[in-house]
C-alpha cells in the first residue's frame, strides 16, 4: 500500500481561516480529516494569526464544528503578542490595545495592563483584528507611537477569507497607521514570523512538523522560514494564479485541493512535479510538452505540471482547449 503523504510527519500545524473554517462556518470535510488524523496517532497544533478569539475561545468554536480540538492545541498571534510584550516590560507597564477583547485579555492576563488613550502612558502599542476598530483607537494609537510607545502588530494578513470574498484584514489596518505614522511596525509577531510554528514543534516535541495554510504571504512563507515543509490547500486565499506568480520564499513543498489531500500520496501532491521544469511531464491526464499544458485531468495536476515551467522562467501555455480554459480560470 503506498503512504499517505501524511505519513512522513510527526505533527500537523494547521492554519484556521480558509483551512479548517471560513470565519464561522467549517469548510467540508475538515472535520473529518482531523478525527482521521487522530485516529491515526497524529499529533495536530492549531496556528492562527487571527488575535480576536483566546486559544479556549478558537478550541471551543472548532469543537463546535465538529473539530475535536482542546486549547493547549492552539497558539494564537495574541497569546504569543502578550507573551513576548510581558518579557519586555515590567508588570503592571501600560500597553495601549487595538483590537478585539480577546486582545485585551491577553494583555491582562500576562501582567500588563490594557489601556485605551496614549495619555496613560503606555510603553507600547499592540494592534490585532478586530471588527470594531475604529478612527478613534487608531488616532491614540499614533499618538501613543509618535511619543515613543513600541508598535507591535500581532499579523500584517491584508485579508481575512470569508463565504463572501475576501474582507479586510489588520495588515489592512495596520496600513493605516503607517500611512498615518510612515514608518513600519517595530515587531511583527504572526506568520510568515516563525515563531508559531516553531512554538507549536517545541511542545509536541516534533522533529518534522507539517505546516497546513491557505495563504502564500503568510503560512507558507512562515513555513519557508521555519524551514520545514507545507502543505497549501485551494480551500481559502491563495490560488492557482498566486501560486505560479510565487517566489521562492512562498512556495509549498505540496498543493492539494482540500485537507483530503493529505490522505493522497506524497507524490501525487508535490509541486512542482518532477520532470516539469525541463517543459515536460505527465500527470493524471495532463501532459507538458515544450512547455504546453494539453489533455485533461484534475486542476491540481494541471498546477503541479504548469509551475515547473512557470517557476523555471516559462509562460502558462495551453496546447489544448481543455487547458486554455482552465489556463483562463486561473489568470482571468
Amino acid at each position: 500500500m503506498t503512504a499517505a503523504l501524511v505519513d512522513g510527519y510527526d505533527l500537523v500545524v494547521f492554519d484556521l481561516d480558509g483551512v479548517v473554517y471560513l470565519i464561522d462556518k467549517p469548510i467540508a470535510g475538515a472535520a473529518e480529516a482531523v478525527e482521521r488524523l487522530r485516529a491515526a496517532g497524529t499529533p495536530v497544533a492549531y496556528a492562527t494569526n487571527n488575535a480576536s478569539r483566546r486559544a479556549a475561545d478558537v478550541a471551543a468554536l472548532l469543537s463546535g464544528m465538529g473539530v475535536p480540538a482542546v486549547a493547549d492545541e492552539v497558539l494564537t498571534s495574541a497569546g504569543a503578542a502578550a507573551a513576548m510584550l510581558a518579557a519586555r516590560f515590567p508588570a503592571g507597564a501600560p500597553v495601549l490595545v487595538v483590537g478585539a477583547d480577546a486582545l485585551r485579555a491577553e494583555v491582562r492576563d500576562a501582567g500588563l495592563v490594557p489601556v485605551e488613550r496614549a495619555d496613560e502612558g503606555p510603553v507600547a502599542v499592540v494592534q490585532g483584528y478586530g471588527p470594531d476598530v475604529g478612527w478613534k483607537v487608531l488616532a491614540e494609537a499614533s499618538l501613543a507611537v509618535r511619543a515613543g510607545a513600541l508598535w507591535m502588530a500581532t499579523n500584517t494578513d491584508r485579508t481575512l477569507p470569508s463565504p463572501r470574498g475576501p474582507l479586510p484584514g489588520n495588515g489592512s489596518l495596520v496600513s493605516v497607521l503607517r500611512t498615518a505614522l510612515d514608518r513600519e511596525p517595530d515587531v511583527v509577531v504572526g506568520k510568515p514570523a516563525p515563531a508559531l510554528f516553531d512554538t507549536a514543534a517545541s511542545l509536541a516535541g516534533s522533529r518534522r512538523p507539517l505546516v497546513v495554510g491557505d495563504r502564500l504571504d503568510t503560512d507558507i512563507e512562515g513555513a519557508v522560514r521555519a524551514g520545514v515543509d507545507s502543505v497549501l490547500v485551494l480551500t481559502g486565499v491563495s490560488g492557482p494564479a498566486d501560486l505560479l506568480a510565487a517566489p521562492a520564499s512562498r512556495r509549498p513543498t505540496y498543493v492539494c485541493a482540500d485537507l483530503s489531500g493529505l490522505f493522497g500520496s506524497a507524490e501525487a501532491a508535490r509541486i512542482p512535479h518532477d520532470g516539469a521544469g525541463a517543459g515536460g511531464g505527465e500527470a493524471g491526464g495532463w501532459r507538458l510538452a515544450d512547455g504546453r499544458l494539453e489533455g485533461a485531468g484534475s486542476p491540481v495536476d494541471a498546477l503541479r505540471l504548469l509551475a515547473g515551467s512557470v517557476w523555471n522562467g516559462g509562460e502558462p501555455r495551453a496546447g489544448s482547449d481543455e487547458a486554455a480554459k482552465l489556463i483562463g480560470d486561473w489568470l482571468g
